[in-house]
Order: C-alpha cells, then structure tokens, then sequence
C-alpha cells in the first residue's frame, strides 16, 4: 500500500533538508478529520529554522506542491495540515485486503530475528488460576503477533516445576497417599495436599526440614522422590493442557526450571571467572548495590540454588541455542527486582552484547480479589477452568432465552464465552492492575470481545444475505467515499501499522482497543447506509467494504485468542 506518512515526510524533507526519518517521527493525526489526516507541528523545526511555527508552516506551504496523493494541504495555527486522495486511499486499502485476506496486515517488519516469549509458566500441581490466565493471553497475543510479522518466534512455558514445595508435595503424599487419588481431580488434590503440608510445616519444624530433605533427594536423584515428581507434572500438565486448548494458546518448548538444573554449574563457573561471585556468610553472591540493585544471591548457604540462579542458567542456554534478538519474560511487575537483577548479572556470563540488549521484563498488573490477594497456600484463588466454564454457561443461558433455535449453540456459547474472558484481559493497558469481580470479567455489554464478534457476525450475514462475495473488481471507490466508508477505510489503513506499534510497545491492548474502533465505526456505517442498494455497483461497493471489516476483525481477533462465531 501507499505509505502516505512517508509521502508527507519526503516532502517536507526536500524543502527542509531535515532528513526524513525524523520528520517522520514528528508526522501526527490530528483529532478531526477537519483538520486534515495527518499534520505536521512546525513549532518542532522553530530551532533548527530559527522562525516562528506560522512563518515555518507558510514557507513550506508555498515550497510543496501537491499531486494525486497528496490533495490539499492547510494552515491551522503552527500545524501544516495534509490531505490524502480518498480515492487513492480505497483502492490501495481494498486491493491490498483482496491480494492478502487472511495475510492482510502481515508484513516482513521482523525480518526473521529471533523473539523469545516467556510465558504462563504455571506451578506444576498448583491450580491455574486467573493470574496465570493473564500472563498466558498477554503472552500469547504477543507470541502471534511477532509470529505474524515474520519473527522467528519461540514460546517458551517455564514451568515452576522446581524447588522446596515439591518437597513440601512428596511429604504430604506420603504421609496421607491412601487418602487421596491423585487419577481423579489431580490438581484439586494436589492443592488440598499441599495446603494441608503448609499448615504442618507452620505448627513443625521437623516437618518442614523433612520437605527440604525431599527436595534435596531430588537434586540428588533419588528414585522415588523423582517418581513422585515426575507423576505431579504428568498430571498437572495434562490439566493445563485442557486449558490450553480452550484458550487457543501454544507453546514451542515447556522447558521449566527443572531443565536448567544440571546447567547452573557453568553460570557459577562464569561469574566466578569473571570475578563478579563473591562470598558472604558461606552464600555466594553478586554484589549490585552500586547499581542500586542490592545483592543477587546465586547459591545459598547450604548450597542450593534460587530463582535467579535458575534464570541465568536460562538466559545462558537460551542465548547459546537460539541466539535470540529479543527474549521476553512476561511475569508481573512484582518481579521487577528480581528481573533487574538477572539482566544486571547476566552482563557477566560472557553472552553477546545483542542478547543482553534483548533481554525484556515485560510486566503486568497483579490480580487480586474483591477480598485482597489471592494465595495458593490458603486456597484462595479463583481457577480458570471454573471461570471458563461458567462464562460458557452465561452465554448459553442468554442463547437459550433469546435464540433457542440456534444451530451449534454450545460451540457458540464456548467461542462468545472464552472470547469475552480473553478480550477482558487484555482491553486494558497490561502494566494497570486488575481486581478480579466476576460481573466485570463476564460482562458481554459495552466495549467487550462479544461486542466485536457482533459486529463480525453482522457483516456475515450481510454476505450470506447477498449470496456471494463481490470480486474487487465489482467495487467502484467513489461509491465509498462518504464519511462513514472513508472511516472504515482509514481504519483498514492503519491496521498493519497496530500491529507493529503492538511489538515496539509489547502492548497487546492496543490491538484490543483497534478492534472496538474498527467495529464501531462499521456500526456507524451500518446504520448510514442501505448496504443491500437498489444499485448494484452501490450494493457491491458496501458489500465488499463490509466483507473487508468481518475478514479483519476475524483476523486480529484470532491475533488475540479469540475465535469468532458463526451465529449471536
């Protein structure tokens, strides 16, 4: 397509002598399509010209011719306001949509490099709850949309497989095995183990040192410490695996912490050559307190490793494998020391100055309760496959109520319920924390992902009612130049362009909030005009446009998670 931005920004380039990439990076949309469609604040070049912003704005006025792009340009203020050929503009968006469909946005913007995206990274024999269900959509949308831009991406889930609770889980198992049948619910059974062990510990020194034994017999591969391990994440991953499959989620390597435990030797190695391990009080340490970072403990006192050493051992293996450009860890912002502290130490493993540039905590708001924060140890969580299945349930109690003969009705209810908890995760920015409230989570009203597979369903039966899809060649432009259609059109334009500001920002709602924008700007449409005209270039024209918005809510949708119904 046109790139019109760049256009604009050659322009002024070649009255200015200001090179173009930065003109570019000053290039606006103005609030209102009145004011043109896009502008450019002279106050920015006041410096570099030495002249007042209205001076600046009439010399490159009178210095820019326009052409057959490039229609109008105005004065408004210091802006020079541009505008485009909307004709132009129709033909480049429409043409584009016919020669890609379900490749419409894709570009080669990745150029192959490689991205890592660390995400859901559940504990094994713990319940999948809604704070994992955020870290996995965020994750997960990033992971397509990378994908889709031609990065080689991998998606790693860095299963909690490791440490002193698979201890605490043995032990428990153990003492209370004939109690429980870990083939039924295992996870449920897990917990109730786990939450019992817990409270032992607290009322039992003995206890507790009996679960570090175990997992110290793990480290040190004893059979059956290593059978009962192996059988919690066995069943827990078959669990998770359901869930997984509901949200559409993916992954290209479930390598936990547990994988990493025979490479920690070589990060110790490292750092202590390059003379960043100190000890102190028998631990070995990294000192990072003139960073303002304190201290990163990499082998404790008794000679088991942490998270950290955990991590780097991951950092080392993934950059020796992969080579990656970017690696991203999606973990909450509750992790920002600790991920400070990797990347800081990480400096010290003798890896490439581009690995450790890629190096990104891509952090998320916490989830809590109405009540305060969720605990596993309590057994205070809200867990996915309970919220999932009750937001099928909503959805087919309103199908039944209002649309009993509704072919496929559970299939739909699934799509519409999934699709709603996946989009409320991810409409807002990813950084704000959210306070889990089941009304908010399963609203279907207002800017929600129901109310964009509502309007994708709309423009399908505007398809099925027509009978056919118009080829491109059926669709005259002009017909499609009244304002509801140029802000479709616009809209349309400047999808590949979310999509990048998607990875630049690792902001998956950005997407999220381009969709509401593109659905109602074709309810606006819908309701401006007879899609369905007595004329039948008219009738073409709105119904190749109406064509263009369903094929590209489907595809961000999909982007995102979600699946569209056929019917609502």
């Amino acid at each position: 397509m046109i790139n019109f931005k760049e256009l604009i920004a050659e322009k002024i380039a070649n009255v200015t002598e200001i090179e173009k990439e930065e003109i570019l990076g000053y290039i606006e949309v103005p609030p209102s399509d009145d004011m043109g469609d896009y502008a450019f604040p002279c106050f920015k070049l006041a410096k570099v010209l030495r002249k007042a912003p209205n001076m600046i704005a009439e010399e490159l006025k009178s210095k820019i011719e326009t052409d057959e792009n490039i229609v109008d340009i105005q004065i408004v203020g210091g802006y020079l306001n541009f505008y485009i050929n909307k004709l132009v503009l129709a033909e480049n968006v429409l043409k584009e949509i016919d020669a890609k469909k379900d490749e419409f946005g894709a570009s080669n913007y990745g150029d192959n490099k490689t991205v890592i995206v660390e995400y859901s990274s559940p504990n094994i024999a713990k319940p999948f709850h809604i704070g994992h269900l955020r870290n996995t959509v965020i994750g997960s949308a990033l992971y397509n949309i990378y994908k889709f831009l031609n990065y080689n991406t991998i998606g790693i889930n860095h299963l909690g497989d490791y440490g002193t609770q698979f201890g605490k889980m043995i032990e428990g198992y153990k003492r209370w095995e004939n109690e429980y049948d870990l083939e039924e619910n295992p996870i449920d059974q897990c917990m109730d183990i786990y939450v019992r062990i817990n409270n032992l510990c607290k009322e039992d020194e003995n206890v507790l040192n009996a679960c570090r034994e175990n997992f110290k017999k793990i480290e040190d591969g004893d059979p059956e410490c290593i059978a009962l391990w192996n059988k919690f994440k066995d069943l827990s991953l078959k669990e998770f695996q359901k869930i997984y499959g509901l949200l559409n989620v993916k992954f290209d390597s479930y390598n936990g912490e547990a994988f990493y435990s025979d490479k920690m030797d070589e990060v110790v190695e490292r750092l202590d050559a390059s003379g960043a391990l100190v000890d102190s009080e028998g631990a070995k340490i990294v000192d990072l307190e003139d960073k303002g970072l304190g201290v990163c403990i990499i082998k404790k006192s008794d000679g088991s490793s942490i998270y950290a050493t955990r991590d780097l051992a991951a950092v080392l293996y993934r950059a020796k494998t992969y080579d990656f450009d970017k690696c991203l860890y999606v973990v909450a912002y509750e992790q920002n020391l600790h991920f400070k502290q990797v990347f800081e130490v990480a400096k010290h493993l003798g890896i490439s100055e581009k690995n450790l540039k890629g190096l990104e905590h891509v952090a998320y708001g916490m989830v809590r309760l109405t009540t305060g924060k969720m605990s596993t140890r309590e057994g205070t969580v809200i867990k996915v496959h309970e919220l999932l299945e009750e937001a099928i349930d909503r959805v087919l109690k309103v199908i039944e109520e209002k649309n009993p003969e509704m072919e496929n009705k559970e299939e739909q209810a699934k799509k519409i319920g999934i699709g709603a908890v996946i989009f409320n995760n991810l409409a807002s920015t990813i950084i704000k924390d959210q306070v889990f409230d089941w009304n908010i989570a399963l609203n279907f009203n207002g800017e929600t992902g129901p109310y964009i597979q509502y309007v994708y369903v709309r423009t399908k039966s505007i398809l099925e009612k027509l009978g056919y899809v118009p080829t491109i060649d059926m669709v005259d432009f002009s017909a499609l130049q009244d304002k509801a259609s140029i802000a479709i059109l616009k809209s349309l334009y400047n999808f590949e362009n979310v999509l990048k500001q998607v990875v630049d920002k690792n902001e998956p709602s950005i997407l999220a909030r381009y969709l509401i924008e593109l659905a109602t700007a074709f309810s606006n449409f819908y309701n401006d005009n007879k899609i369905i005209d007595d004329d039948e270039t008219v009738k073409n024209s709105r119904v190749y446009l109406a064509y263009a918005v369903g094929n590209t809510l489907k595809l961000g949708a999909s982007l995102l998670g979600m699946e569209m119904p056929d019917r609502m």
